[in-house]
């Protein structure tokens, strides 16, 4: 299994969900990442962090609320939000990262 680290220092876009499984708009949140994902294919890679199972993950990126969205590139974070997004917004700023 790719530690966290790993998985963040590709070349290409990371974006890191952190969401909890009691969070209503994370819920409404993975379609969304699945239409994300299906549009840009390789372009991107999306990973989840249940922020109840990694607390010391949540801890060190200081997630206070979920969902909180960060965007990696080459284990960088470039850009963060905490709420929920809409597709074409989410795609817009991968793409500004990519």
């Amino acid at each position: 299994m790719s530690s966290f680290t790993d998985i963040i220092n590709q070349d290409k876009p990371v974006l890191v969900d952190f969401f909890a499984e009691w969070c209503g708009p994370c819920k409404m949140m993975s379609p969304i990442l699945k239409e994300v994902k299906s549009d840009l294919k390789d372009k991107i890679s999306i990973i989840k962090i249940d922020v109840d199972k990694n607390q010391s993950l949540a801890a060190k990126f200081q997630v206070r609320g979920v969902p909180t969205f960060m965007l990696f590139k080459d284990g960088k974070q470039v850009w963060r939000q905490s709420a929920m997004l809409q597709k074409h917004d989410l795609i817009a700023v991968i793409k500004q990262y990519s």
